[in-house]
Parts: C-alpha cells; structure tokens; sequence
C-alpha cells in the first residue's frame, strides 16, 4: 500500500497561505441540480452509476471514454468492485479518483449525488480561471469539456440518531473532471462548513476517510491516516483558495502521473512550487501502531512488527484483532436475505429482497439459532434441508477443543463466502453468497445474503430431519475452504420417508495481518463437528428456523467445557480444569459466581470513565461513550474536543450592523463580518444616515428634486416633460401623429392663421388625450357621428353611428393605454423590482438605462424564497409570491408592514399578474397546477384553470383588453397559452420550438408577447394577432423572469445571477446590473409613479358584479369565488 505524500515544506507554506485567504462556502461550488441538468443517482449506498463521455478523459497514462461514479466519494474509470475490496484497503486493484473516499450513504432521501457533462462557455471559463491560478506558468488553459460531479449532504453508513435530537452530520462537496485536447485536471471543492465528519465507519472501526488518485498499484494520496489531514482540505489549498484543489490528473504523454497545483498567494501572485514528482517517485509507508492505533478493536492491543502492525485481542476476549468479543459472551448476527429461486419444476422464479435474518449463539456451548422471516409458502419448506444456511456462524462461534480456533478467533467479523449446493439425485444446483460486514454499532455481526438457482420441492405438510454431519475446514493464506456430503430425510404425512444428500461446497476470504508469524500456527485443517440439528418452517408466521450444536476440533474432550454441559451462564465463559473438572467465569462486564451472571453497569459504578465532556451509555457487557453536543471525538475516539464551527452572526442576526432598511451585513470568514451602509446611506456600517441627494443636483434644471430616505425622486416642473433627469418644454417635444394631425385640420380652416382657430362647418378635428395619442373614440362636431378608431386614428368598420350618441344608449369601448405608437413614455420615477433570495431590491431607471450605483433594498424578507413580483401603480403597492411558507403578500412602497393576503390552499405560487383596472390579481400554482384570481385583496377566490396544466410558471395580464397570458414548462410538452381574463376563449399561442418558457411579459404599445427561455437559452416575441414570431436574442444562459420597459427588455438571469438589459430594437445586450452580494435572481417587473391611462369594463364601480368583475374583449363577466355567501350574483354582458 505505497503512497505519495505532499512535503512537509509544501504543508508549511499551505497553512501560511489558510490564514489570509477565506476558504470555500457552498455558492462557491459550481451549479448542481436537476434544474441545471444534473443526473442523480439511486438513493443508496455503494451505488454506481456508468457514464459515457462526450469526450475522453486521460487518467495516469490511460486514455478513457467511460467513468462510473460511486456513493462512495469517488469516480472510477472501471466497473467498482464491492465495497469491502476497497474501503480500508486502498490502493484499489482498479482506478480510483477520491474526492472523499468512505462508506457514504444517501439511503434516507435527503443525501443525493448530481453528475452532468457540461461544455457551456461560462462554466469552462470559470474552469479555466481556476487551472491558471494553480498553475501560473501555462500558456494555454482551453478546457473543452467537463465533468460535475456533486455529493449534496451525504452521510456517513450507519450512522445512528443521536438521542439528544442533533441532526446527523453531512458533507457536501465537488469533484470537477476537466479535459483539453491532450490532457485532463481534477478539481476539488471542500466548502468549509459543509464538511461535518471526517472519517466512516470501516471493519468495525471508525476511519479517516481518503482523497487520493490511484491506478491500481501507485496512488498519489491527498490525505494521511490523520484525521486532521482531512480536516485541512477544507483549510489548506494547492490553488490559491482554501478549500480549492487542481491537480493535473493525466495526459497523452507515457508514463504520465499526477501533478498537484502550485500554489500562488494572493498578496504577491507568485507560485510556490511543490517540490517535483520524481522526487517522491518511493512510497511512503505509515503502517505503524502510532498512525493506525484506531483500527484496532477497544478490546485489543496493537503491536509493531518488522513490516507493518497487527491488532491481538486483550485476554478475556477473542477474534482477530481488529473484531474483538468478550469470552463466553453470546453473539448476535442480524442481516438480511435476497433470492431468485427455481422450485422444483417451476417455470417462473420466486423472488424475495431484503427478508430479516436474526442469530443467536451460546458461545459456551457452541449452540447457534437462525431465524429468516417472511419466506413465502411457495418455498419455505423446501428451504429446510439447507441449515447451513446459518451454519456458516455456529463455525464462527463453535465451541473450541483444546489447542483449536473457531472461525471467528481467527478471521474476525469481515469476510465473503461462497458456496455451491448440488442436490442429489435430481442434480439441481444453488449458490450462495454472504458477505459478513463486522460488528456493528450494536455488537452485532452483520451479514447480507444472496440465493440463486434451483432447490427439490419439499412438500407443504413434509418434516425435514438433518443427521449429524463433520466437515473439514482447509486453511491457506487469506482463503478458507471446505467440503462435504450431508444426508437428509423428508418425511410425508403418510408415513412414506425419502432420504436425499447434497454436495456442498464453500470458500470464505478474509484479510488477515500478514505481519505476525504466529497467524500462520493456526492448524492447516480443522474438523467441525455439527449435530442436534433442528429445522421448522412456520407457514403462519412465514418463518423458516434451524438449530445446530457446533464443536470445532478433533476428538471430542470429556470435559464439560469441551462437550457444553457445564452447567454455566450463557454470559459466562467455561474454564477447563483437571480431568472433568471445571470452573464458570463470567464474561468481561458482567459479574457473578459464573453460573448465575449480571450486567455490571460501568457507568453508574465509573462515573467518570467516559472523560471530560462525554456521557456513558450502559449495553450488556458493555458500554459506550458519546460527545455532549458541541463535542466530537478526536482521532483517538475516546477524547471529545469542542467542535470549532463559525458563527454567521448575519444569518443569525446577532451582529451590531444598522437595521436592515440602512445597513447591510456581510459575512466574510470564520466568525467575522462586515457592515457597510447601503447606497443612499454613509456612515461606518453601525450607525447610518441618509444622504440628502437632492443638496448635490442629481436632478435636471428644470426638474424639483424630492428627498427620501435612502433615496430621491427627481420630477419635471409643470410645462416640462421628461422622467426628471431630463426635461424638455412641451412647446419643444416633438408633435405626435395625433397633434399633426389635429394642428393640419385647424390649419386648413383657418387659412394658416393658428389664433383661436375654429373648424369650419363640415370638417373633422381629430381629439387627442394627454399623451398626444388618439381619443379611442372620435366625433364629427358638424354631423353628430361618432365612430372608434385604432391606435393610428383609422376608423374601426362598423363602429360608426348616428347622430350624439352610440346605439343603445352603450359606453364606448376602451381601446387602452393608447399613447403615440412612436414613442414609448417613459414617466418619471420609473424602477425595476427583482428578487433575490429574502429581499426585493429596485435599481432606478434613467430613461432606458439601469442607475445601478443607486440601486437598494425596498424590503428584507429573511428565511424567505421570494420567487414573482408584481406591482399595483394604483395603490403603489408591491405583491410577491413565497415558496418557503407559501403564500402571496404586499406592501405598500410609501411605508408599512407586509401583509400575507393568499396563505392557505397554496403551495408553489410562481406568477403573479396584477389587473390594476379591475382590482384583481392572478396567479400561478406549479403544484396545484392552476391559475387562480382574487381580489387584489385576497378575497373572492376563484379558480380559472385546473386541467391541461404541468408546470405553470409565469403570468402576464393585458387589462385594457382583458386578454390573460401564461407558460407551461411541462418538459414533455412546453406551451404559451392565452384567454380572455374571465377565462373564457382558451387557446395556446406558442408550441413549437420550446423547452423551458421561464419569463413572459407583454408591451401593450408595441402588442408583443416576449418570452425567455430557459432550455433554448434565447428571448423571443410575438403579436398574438398577426402570429408574426421573431428571436430577439440567442445564447442566453438560464433566464428566470423579464420585462418589457421602453425599447428595453430586462430579464433575471440565475447562472450570471444578474439583472441584464437587452435592446430589443438593436437586438444586442447592452447593460448588465450584479448584486452586491451574488445569489440567485428572480421575479423582475417596474413600478411606475403614475398608471398608464385607460380604463377597461370594471374600472368604474365594479362592473356593476357583487364580487369579481373580470374583463374581456368586448364585454366583462361577474363571476362568483368558489366558496360563496350565498349573495352573489353572476352574469355576461357584451357590447
């Protein structure tokens, strides 16, 4: 087991280096998760999953185009053999890259395992970052394709629940396989405080996990048998950041190694180099008792020898060093049993997995009881003849003739056998493979079971007899075999009895200390004398049972102690004496004169036997220390230190920043943090004030600048126009179509003369609203006729009328907003709104520009996932929607508290679309998969949609013509759909060419429906009546919301985890806004200080509806919520 180590030098200056730089946190991973593409394992343990590659990998000298990847920690480039050939046994005979090698386990649901191929150019580049960081001196770093491999709060196997409540310890960490043309790099991430142990339990005994590559024969190991060595892959680094690891695992040249890092300080950027390969070309050997102490049993003593150590029981206990049990003490074996079996003439195979296996043996007297449970009818009784079975443990624990060794004293807990069963005279064959595990947690052997083949059937009402058998067990080097014939009889209920035999043969491999000439004394050959043989299948209890007496030796001794009657406790070891004499000792923990044998409780009788900061636990014959919470174990396992975990005193809300509305605080390493004052603010971080912005002329000359706090607000004076920071006089702002057209009409009635012009009889003067844009409704002063017309002023066929007035007495209908198709206004005091994480932040926007360096948080919503913003210019009041504590909530933007206004019968809330006209609000359910509407208070719930639905995700409104708009995900079948806003006229507006619609919004004054997507990584538009589709941006990466202001579009990005700025009529990106502190971005929209004008059908006074007015083209409808009072009233109308 040769090994490389790093040098004592290279750990000096690598320590050096762990002080002045912050080590990793989990944001600094590379993105995992399904949501990026990511596979993810089966739940489990010692669970591998192939992987072909896109492009080959080189490992050492070899070049591959496969890998698996393992539970375990590691990837390997060959099909992992079990888990006992390499656990504790490293190097492997097959090639290993170990991230963080250990006996893992994701069983319980809450650890997983991601892995995904990944060529975009952002990752490659953050790739390439990395490699040229660690090593400085090469030229050309082009990586070209990855591997990302993830292991998300795994845990250790078989570690128990504490009784205290502590939550089971879990690591997170990242193992990144990179490859360029001629060669291939590993990097390792290991996030601080996402490492919680640092070693799993292996052969009965806790041990350090490992990080290394290995070959199959050389292995360049990170890690030491020193616990703190893995500690130290959190702290240390050979890249420049603690936690970062870059080796160049490989490449195209022979005989290629592994080349680690140099490593580079941040201060003065000049790479300390590891001392060369070659120069460590000897293996480095540590197999000492002082480094591997651990490994033996609590119950033994570890000795050096000239090559290497070995673990011997303590006397009063045997096995083989490494399993050590107490003498005369009965033992346990739980496990489990899995089988595919033929019976008799079956033509289909009976299939059981995971059937509980329990054993007991009276170690004094070398008796064994074996009991499986739930074993069908259809062959539990021609399982009978085969107590073997469970014989493997009574020669385990077989009661030993002088000068003689039971399997266990020999071998210990940790082995596999093999055994071939051929049934005579039918010739039917069954194999069996166990695999014995150790001693658990519990001190209980542990052993899993597998059956295949075909037995003879027995019939239902049949006994099985077994005779007396011997059989002789062969000892080599590592491998124990064994053969021989044993008969057995089956009677039927008509007294008829066939006698029948079988073959049997078996292996059983073992590691054992190679070290200790005195393990080769034991006998080539043993007898195991097997009789009292006993064998029941219960078919209530679908049980199968055997019992056996097992005597390892030659002749039998008329002792007592060698025959087992003796009289003893079962808790008492039998001591042989002269002749037939004899005396009974209880076993080591208990007490009594031997034949009568009691727990001693150690922890009431030793209170201080555990140490400083442990509690004792009392088990039969035993006892058990464990940490007080705060504690774990040193390498030891006996000493408990205090664990050292940093305090984020942000998240905790125990620092002395400012609040929140003034002040931000940022955690930075260790238990350290920062306070700085937001934008808007100065001051120390502690203690803020706000600046007055308005004393240092942000605003335009002609504007009135406005102090808030943390703010300002900057508008235009009356006879200007402008957003605030640029104003223009309303006699210099260029004439819409509308005015042209107006002032054109006046001109020609007055005979150029403008001075209180008046249209002569006869001639039209279009009217134009404040905006410059035409009156959605027009009128002949002269005839009385009035018609509608569109946004250009062209009449709408059909709309005209007589004489004052519409038919019937109708309203006209609402065309709206309907400002000048030319110019998009932009009203002063305009913002973008975005989430990210717990808060809503909002940057102010200058005409179509982002004023970034002004951007601040409007609300803190801690502990909270904010996904949709939405925005009320009515009311000013900002809606989110929560996927934490699901549910929808405002606030007002002048001040206030939120509040939750949808809390119950919700779970994912995605979208939100605000109807500023009708004072409703809609919303997205992506669990539920539904669209529902409310009030914008909450109330008068109604369900819209509930069938035909997946994944809905986003929701945009068009009030001014009751049009409703949303995107379906459903990966099988992504959609963009469209309605009227009371539901009615569904239609889906976009199918082809979509993967994962994530954004969607609509720019009432161009009439296009934009989208981003996600899996096309483009922004495209629509008109929904022309159909016309056009890309507006390619090469996108992962788009969560957008929105339409000006001629820009802005959307939320999760992977630049930015705000982005797109010019829709350029077609390019032009403005890019990063938080200050990165995480993922979510709902995007504006706020506007005034509304757009118009109005639809429920503007004024509801409809007329008692409960929810919804709109629609042409007409509106009242419509009842789901759950009513009993006084509601719906109905249509149209006009």
């Amino acid at each position: 087991m040769g090994s490389f180590l790093p040098s004592p030098v290279v750990w000096i200056h690598l320590l050096v280096l762990a002080v002045s730089v912050s080590c990793l946190s989990r944001s600094d991973l590379f993105d995992y998760g399904v949501q990026f593409g990511d596979q993810v394992l089966e739940s489990g343990t010692d669970i591998s999953q192939e992987i072909t590659l896109d492009q080959s990998l080189y490992f050492f000298d070899g070049r591959f185009d496969t890998v698996y990847v393992n539970t375990n920690g590691f990837v390997s480039t060959a099909k992992p053999l079990a888990e006992s050939e390499y656990l504790g046994n490293m190097p492997a005979s097959f090639s290993i890259i170990a991230a963080f090698l250990g006996d893992l386990d994701t069983s319980d649901g809450i650890g997983k395992v991601y892995v995904r191929q990944d060529t975009s150019p952002d990752i490659l580049q953050k790739i390439a970052e990395q490699i040229s960081q660690a090593f400085p001196n090469e030229d050309e770093v082009e990586p070209t394709h990855a591997v990302i491999v993830t292991w998300e709060k795994v845990a250790p196997q078989g570690a128990p629940e504490r009784g205290d409540g502590s939550i089971k310890q879990r690591n997170t960490f990242q193992l990144v396989l990179t490859s360029m043309e001629m060669s291939t790099y590993a990097i390792l991430l290991y996030p601080k405080d996402d490492i919680q142990f640092f070693s799993t339990h292996i052969e009965g005994a806790n041990e350090p996990v490992e990080a290394g590559f290995s070959k199959g024969g050389p292995y360049y190991r990170i890690t030491t048998d020193d616990e703190d060595s893995i500690k130290d892959l959190t702290e240390l680094t050979n890249s420049g950041r603690p936690g970062l690891w870059v080796y160049e695992i490989g490449s195209s040249a022979p005989d290629s190694s592994i080349t680690p890092g140099q490593v580079v300080t941040p201060e003065e950027g000049v790479p300390e180099p590891s001392p060369p390969h070659q120069t460590r070309s000897q293996p480095i050997y540590s197999q000492t008792c002082s480094n591997n102490r651990q490994k033996c049993s609590h119950f033994a003593d570890c000795r050096d020898y000239a090559s290497g150590y070995c673990c011997h029981c303590k006397p009063g206990f045997y096995g083989n060093g490494k399993d050590c049990v107490a003498d005369g003490k009965p033992q346990r074996m739980n496990g489990k049993v899995s089988g595919r079996l033929y019976v008799g003439n079956m033509t289909s195979p009976v299939e059981f997995a995971n059937n509980d296996l329990h054993s007991y043996v009276v170690a004094n007297d070398g008796r064994a009881y074996v009991a499986i449970s739930s074993i069908p009818d259809s062959i539990g009784p021609s399982l009978q003849p085969l107590a073997s079975l469970g014989g493997v443990i009574g020669w385990a624990f077989a009661l030993e003739q002088p000068g003689y060794e039971n399997g266990f004293s020999i071998i210990g807990g940790v082995f596999t056998r093999q055994a071939e069963v051929t049934f005579q005279p039918g010739g039917e064959k069954l194999t069996i493979s166990q695999e014995f595990k150790g001693i658990d947690e519990h001190d209980h052997l542990v052993v899993t079971t597998q059956l295949e083949g075909q037995i003879p059937q027995v019939p239902p009402s049949a006994t099985v007899e077994i005779d007396r058998y011997s059989e002789i067990y062969q000892y080599s080097s590592n491998l124990i075999t064994s053969s021989s014939t044993r008969e057995y009889t089956v009677s039927l209920p008509d007294g008829f009895v066939h006698t029948r035999s079988y073959l049997w043969r078996q292996s059983i491999s073992f590691q054992g200390c190679p070290h200790n000439d005195a393990a080769l004394s034991v006998p080539s050959s043993q007898q195991l004398s097997v009789d009292q043989v006993f064998v029941m299948y219960d078919a209530t209890d679908q049980l199968i049972r055997y019992a056996m007496s097992n005597k390892i030796g030659g002749t039998p001794q008329q002792n007592p102690c060698f025959t087992g009657r003796h009289g003893c406790d079962t808790n008492a070891a039998c001591r042989p004496g002269q002749g037939t004499q004899f005396t009974c000792e209880c076993a080591t923990g208990f007490t009594g004169d031997g034949r009568a044998c009691y727990d001693v409780d150690e922890c009431r009788e030793t209170p201080g036997i555990c140490g400083a900061h442990a509690i004792c636990n009392n088990q039969p014959g035993t006892f058990r220390c464990e940490c007080i919470e705060g504690y774990q174990f040193t390498s030891d396992g006996h000493t408990c230190i205090q664990v050292d975990h940093p305090i984020d005193h942000c998240q905790r809300g125990t620092h002395d920043c400012d609040v929140p509305e003034r002040a931000r605080c940022t955690y930075t390493v260790r238990s350290s943090y920062i306070c700085t004052c937001l934008p808007g603010f100065s001051g120390d971080g502690r203690a803020c004030q706000d600046i007055d912005e308005c004393q240092t002329a942000h605003c335009h000359r002609d504007a009135i600048c406005y102090n808030t706090q943390g703010s300002f607000t900057c508008q235009c004076r009356p006879g200007f126009h402008g957003d605030g920071f640029r104003c223009t006089s309303e006699s210099e702002r260029e004439k819409t179509r509308c005015e042209r057209h107006r002032e054109e009409a006046l001109a020609a009635t007055s005979g150029g003369h403008f001075f209180h012009p008046r249209p002569s009889v006869g001639q039209y003067v279009p009217t134009c609203d404040s905006y410059g844009a035409y009156e959605p409704t027009q009128c002949h002063a002269g005839t009385g006729q009035c018609w509608c017309v569109d946004r250009d002023g062209q009449e709408i066929p059909g709309s005209r009328t007589g004489p004052g007035s519409f038919e019937h007495g109708v309203d006209p209908p609402i065309v709206g907003p309907t400002p000048s198709p030319e110019v998009s206004p932009l009203a002063p005091g305009t913002n973008l709104l975005f989430a990210q994480s717990g808060k809503i932040e909002h940057i102010p926007l200058d005409g179509n520009n982002m004023r970034k360096e002004e951007t601040k948080t409007l609300l803190h919503l801690p502990d909270r996932v904010v996904i949709a913003v939405a925005f009320d210019c009515e009311e000013k009041m900002v809606y989110w929607s929560d996927i934490t504590q699901p549910s929808i909530s405002r606030a007002s933007m002048q001040g206030g508290q939120p509040t939750a206004i949808i809390t119950t019968d919700i779970q994912s809330p995605e979208g939100i679309a605000i109807d500023h006209m009708s004072r409703n609000m809609y919303w997205t359910d992506s669990i539920l998969n539904r669209i529902e509407v409310a009030t914008l208070a909450g109330r008068h719930r109604r369900v819209l949609f509930d069938s035909d639905l997946t994944n809905p995700r986003a929701i945009v409104a068009d009030p001014a013509n009751g049009r409703l708009y949303w995107t379906d995900w459903n990966r099988d079948s992504p959609k963009i759909e469209m309605s009227n806003m009371d539901g009615t006229d569904r239609t889906i507006l976009v199918r082809e060419d979509l993967q994962l619609p994530n954004g969607l919004t609509f720019d009432p004054y161009s009439r296009q429906l934009c989208w981003a997507d996600a899996g096309a990584h483009k922004v495209e538009c629509i008109d929904q009546y022309t159909h016309l589709r056009r890309k507006v941006l390619d090469e996108i990466q992962y788009p969560f919301a957008i929105i339409s202001y000006g001629r820009n579009l802005y959307y939320t990005d999760w992977r630049r985890e930015a705000v982005v700025a797109v010019d829709r009529v350029a077609v390019k990106e032009v403005d890019e806004f990063l938080p200050q502190k990165r995480s993922r971005t979510y709902g995007i929209t504006t706020s506007y200080p005034h509304c757009p004008q118009g109005e639809n059908y429920c503007t004024r006074g509801n409809g007329g509806c008692s409960h929810l007015c919804l709109p629609r083209p042409g007409g509106f409808t009242c419509r009842c919520p789901d759950v009513g009072d009993g006084s509601c009233v719906e109905s249509d109308r149209s006009f």
